[in-house]
């Protein structure tokens, strides 16, 4: 099939490396035509002098209404030039690297921090349990001029939380948090903050997560924390079922925002639709953060990012032309890296992008047989896009789907009692 609407001789912003660290960034200009999305960036920076500076970051973007969560396995450089094309101003995240990754592979950090300019708001998310590396992991991480740094205090998996002993198995020790957020932020000249989770195991009440927030912010510079609104429980179920089984508490991310109004909380957990994004928004959150809906299902999920929550005007690309745009990328990194990434990898992000649209079941059964032989993204696409009708590749993105839009409206009648710290705290944090 051949592509039609966007020309193949625009070339892909190279990938961001070492030799470009002192490339500028500038500004971007956008149309706030949206009144009730300018009044939500208007109240984002009247709550609190700290907040006045995110609303437009260094003059460049505006604030983390809505960003995609790092995910492993996901959110690599190929989801984020996929989601990039789709939205201009979601904050987009890397996967969790380890600072031992980064300090190890020191001579080969393009590999693993590389990125396009245009990736940018980007945030690196890092993990680990050593400060010396953790310092040692953001100063390398400065040439790559990534927006903010975020550290993972939520990953329940085995070989985080268990093996690794940093994730979410950090909230239990919240002094070597402050410790590590204050290295991090010595190292560099990006804000810094914290992902986590509302608890670990038993240590699931509303006091001990406030407990965390307290210490951590007391401690450290961290000012924003992204608050996945599910507790931990690290034995006995998978990552997959820490994402489902334990129930969502948007009460308690509610309580953190009566309860420290100098900070700022980004909710994550459960919301799957613009819809849900703009009702949590409307109750207070200061931003939004999605994970798997955002990687699952792109097109719906991604493309009423600038127009239904930043009030900007929409990319106005079809899937044929987003195509167009990431096969040029594609082809340009195949084998970049001795045999990787191969096709497999690099195509990987858009199996997503036609769910629940005709000819999808066609189009994924042809991507498995073209993955055997295919050497470029062009061939693979001339051979497998034939399954998808032209009216679905050139169609623009429909409505949003209908979400839940009372979400949050019992919130106020089911907060915690506030926050009251303990004489210990006070004594030890005065």
């Amino acid at each position: 099939m051949k592509f039609a609407g966007c020309s193949l001789t625009a070339s892909f912003t190279p990938i961001y490396s070492n030799i470009l660290k002192n490339t500028s960034r500038l500004p971007s200009t956008i149309s706030r035509r949206n009144l009730t999305k300018s009044k939500i960036l208007s109240a984002y920076s009247q709550k609190d002098p700290l907040l006045a500076d995110a609303v437009m970051v260094a003059g460049r973007y505006f604030p983390p209404l809505f960003s995609v969560a790092p995910m492993m396995d996901c959110t690599d450089n190929h989801y984020r030039t996929l989601a990039r094309l789709i939205t201009k101003h979601a904050w987009l995240y890397t996967e969790m690297l380890a600072a031992e990754t980064i300090v190890y592979q020191k001579d080969n950090l393009d590999r693993f921090l590389s990125y396009s300019p245009d990736q940018h708001p980007i945030v690196l998310q890092i993990g680990g349990n050593n400060l010396e590396n953790l310092a040692k992991a953001t100063e390398l991480a400065n040439a790559y001029h990534y927006d903010e740094i975020n550290f993972n205090c939520g990953c329940p998996s085995p070989k985080v939380a268990g093996h690794g002993c940093f994730g979410a198995r950090l909230m239990l020790d919240s002094k070597f948090v402050g410790e590590a957020m204050s290295v991090i932020a010595a190292n560099t000249d990006v804000p810094v903050t914290v992902k986590c989770r509302i608890g670990v195991d038993d240590h699931d009440s509303y006091n001990e997560l406030c407990d965390f927030i307290y210490k951590v912010s007391s401690l450290s510079p961290t000012r924003h924390f992204i608050i996945h609104s599910r507790k931990a429980l690290l034995n006995g179920i998978s990552p997959a079922e820490n994402r489902s089984i334990p129930p969502l508490k948007y009460e308690y991310f509610y309580g953190l925002l009566r309860d420290f109004p100098d900070l700022r909380f980004t909710i994550n957990g459960g919301i799957t639709c613009v819809d849900e994004v703009n009702a949590a928004l409307t109750a207070g959150a200061h931003g939004v953060m999605i994970g798997r809906a955002a990687y699952n299902n792109p097109w719906p999920m991604l493309g009423h990012v600038d127009s239904a929550i930043y009030g900007a005007p929409r990319s106005g690309l079809t899937r044929r032309q987003i195509l167009e745009k990431y096969q040029v990328y594609g082809d340009s990194v195949l084998r970049k890296y001795g045999e990787k990434p191969h096709v497999r990898d690099v195509v990987k992000p858009i199996l997503h992008l036609f769910h629940a649209e005709p000819g999808n079941g066609v189009w994924k059964r042809k991507a498995d047989a073209a993955f055997q032989h295919c050497t470029s993204i062009k061939s693979f696409f001339e051979e497998t896009l034939v399954a998808i009708p032209d009216s679905v590749l050139d169609s623009p993105v429909a409505e949003p789907p209908a979400g839940r839009d009372h979400l949050f409206t019992d919130i106020p009648n089911l907060l915690p009692p506030p926050y009251e710290m303990g004489a210990e705290q006070e004594l030890q944090y005065a």
